[in-house]
């Protein structure tokens, strides 16, 4: 019975073997697929389950970094990390959390998403985010879909001062800004907006790129997407090579902070270069690096102090004395005196009813002297004998009435004021007063310059007449060739006599190494220094003080115009400070002995002598 039973069910024993053969091979092809799918080849799978979408990922670029011309790295960068929202993929439900973690406002962090492009493109919503915030962001993704961490960099500046008006700072792109620079930026975005930052934007800023991922359904990263081969490489921006000398720009900051307010430019006269450009008060460019305080540039904007003034390049002050050079100039090559023409000074100048002081009775005067002892009745007679036709043209000859082409944004630098025929005719529609001409001769009335341009153009008389476009960057770190670029700025012999410059140097020489100059206080030794001061006029308050500057007379090496705002007379102040500076350039050594004479220069400003009385008083009447 079971025998018939058994060939009943399976036939025969051999029928039987074959069906369970071909069990257990369905059961082994089920267990090899399991296998192959849940353990060989199971996290692939996941990532496609998991995946809902490709997305693009913006890699941004490593700004260039800045060197002085002694290969000192000043401006970097360091590792910075921002918090990014897409829209799309934003919960309401985070937000009270985000909020919290943040410290921002829901009107913060609802008004800066409305800034993204798109619902499907991220915005920045945090700039250089805290540790704490990035590892609660990252250990509870969950709670914050559509919230992604981005890797940036921020400024860093690797110097005592703070060179503000120089190098300038970073900042968010602004709405007005991204309707106008184009298609590369967008809301977020770091953009140069001041100084070097800003007119070298196009070079530091580098290239994006692009980085596709996988995302999941609450906009998490789970993989490169096909490999990474569609991914863009960023390109990081190029390195700038400066003419500054750092050292020397701390040195003069602090040697500005006793003052009120100035400038100090200081250019090579044999290539154009900046070594210095200091102006005070300033700010220090630190503050906007990374996360920047939401008021911090209105209270900069309405600090009394004006830090953010530019006054080496956007002041427009009358030059005093500091003038007299340009004024010899003309009047020599226009043939209206020579070197041995004299003029009587009787100590003071009467024209047209009105009477024009100088310092003192300098008698016989040629030009030389004028220079020298800084008479202003020869160059009374200068301003009038040039006219003012002629007065314009020497003076935009010498850059003066418009900009000087330093390598900064145009919005940086004013063209002064050079007074010309049509702008006197313009103010004085019924006739202008010929006693102007007076006042122009000496650096006075309707004028107004630069201490950027005043540098410009003591290098220019340092040079014999060949004027060097000035600039602060002398070459590029092209990072695609892999190779230092050099910049070429314009240069410009003028039209003038060569056997003027032998009159006008030597007067500044005399102005500084030889008794009865107006800036003795400027002497350096075993260094020929050639310079003249000034004190300019202020309606306002104190006077201010100039000194110009060249040394060393046979072959210059450095040109500086020092401008201290409501300082007095150039020769006690403006002219101790370039000497100070000449000091640290040609001579950093002496610094100690040089810090010794300064003190007691100070003393004997306290109790002055006849002598520091007497020089004091000529330089103030001269200007």
């Amino acid at each position: 019975m079971s025998t018939s039973l058994q060939s009943y069910e399976f036939g025969s024993p051999t029928r039987r073997n074959v069906f369970l053969a071909i069990l257990l091979c369905i059961g082994l092809a089920y267990t090899g697929r399991l296998v192959q799918l849940q353990i060989i080849e199971g996290s692939d799978y996941r990532l496609i389950s998991e995946t809902q979408a490709i997305k693009q990922l913006v890699v941004e670029p490593v700004r260039g970094s800045m060197y002085d011309r002694n290969g000192k790295l000043i401006v970097n960068n360091s590792p910075s990390f921002s918090v990014q929202i897409t829209p799309k993929d934003f919960r309401e439900e985070s937000l009270p959390a985000l909020e919290h973690l943040l410290g921002l406002t829901e009107k913060e962090i609802r008004s800066r998403m409305a800034k993204a492009p798109s619902r499907f493109v991220s915005t920045k919503i945090l700039r250089d985010a805290d540790f704490s915030i990035i590892a609660a962001i990252e250990e509870n993704r969950a709670m914050f879909p559509g919230v992604n961490i981005v890797a940036e960099s921020k400024r860093i500046y690797n110097f005592q001062g703070n060179s503000a008006h120089l190098l300038g700072y970073t900042k968010e792109i602004n709405e007005r800004q991204l309707q106008t620079r184009g298609d590369y930026y967008r809301q977020g975005d770091i953009i140069g907006a001041t100084g070097l930052e800003a007119s070298y934007e196009n070079f530091l800023r580098g290239q994006k790129g692009v980085e596709f991922a996988a995302v999941n359904s609450i906009g998490q990263r789970v993989a490169q997407f096909n490999d990474g081969k569609n991914d863009i490489t960023a390109e990081d921006g190029f390195d700038l090579q400066l003419g500054v000398d750092i050292g020397l720009q701390d040195y003069i900051e602090e040697l500005m902070k006793p003052y009120k307010g100035g400038a100090v430019v200081a250019i090579d006269p044999s290539n154009g270069e900046l070594l210095a450009f200091v102006s005070k008060p300033d700010y220090d460019l630190r503050m906007f690096s990374g996360k920047t305080p939401s008021n911090l540039y209105a209270a900069l904007l309405h600090d009394s102090t004006k830090p953010m003034f530019n006054r080496a390049a956007l002041t427009r002050y009358p030059p005093g004395s500091t003038w007299k050079m340009l004024m010899a100039i003309a009047a020599l090559q226009e043939g209206i005196i020579t070197d041995k023409t004299i003029i009587n000074c009787p100590g003071s100048f009467t024209f047209g009813g009105r009477t024009w002081a100088c310092h003192g009775t300098h008698g016989a005067t040629d030009v030389r002297k004028a220079i020298h002892a800084s008479c202003n009745v020869f160059f009374y007679h200068m301003g009038l004998k040039l006219g003012i036709e002629k007065f314009e043209y020497y003076g935009r000859m010498f850059g003066f009435g418009m900009l000087t082409g330093l390598d900064l944004v145009e919005n940086q630098e004013s063209k002064g004021l050079l007074p010309s025929l049509t702008y006197f005719n313009k103010v004085y529609p019924h006739g202008w007063p010929k006693g102007a001409l007076v006042n122009l001769g000496i650096g006075q009335g309707e004028i107004g310059v630069t201490p950027l341009q005043m540098a410009v153009y003591t290098a220019t008389i340092a040079n014999r007449g060949t004027h060097i476009q000035p600039h602060a960057v002398r070459a590029i770190y092209n990072k695609k060739l892999g190779k230092l670029q050099p910049i070429e700025y314009e240069s410009t012999k003028l039209p003038l006599n060569p056997g003027i410059w032998d009159v006008i140097i030597q007067g500044m020489y005399d102005v500084v190494n030889t008794p009865g100059g107006t800036a003795r206080n400027a002497r350096v030794d075993s260094l020929t220094v050639c310079g003249k001061t000034g004190t300019a006029q202020n309606p306002h308050g104190q006077d201010h003080s100039w000194f110009v500057c060249f040394a060393p007379r046979e072959n210059p090496k450095i040109a500086i115009c020092v401008m201290l705002e409501n300082a007095g007379f150039g020769g006690t102040h403006a002219a101790p400070l370039a000497q100070k500076v000449m000091t640290k350039y040609f001579f950093p050594d002496r610094l100690k002995d040089a810090d010794k004479d300064h003190q007691n220069g100070q003393n004997q400003q306290q109790a002055p002598t006849d002598a520091v009385h007497a020089a004091s008083q000529e330089d103030y009447l001269a200007d």
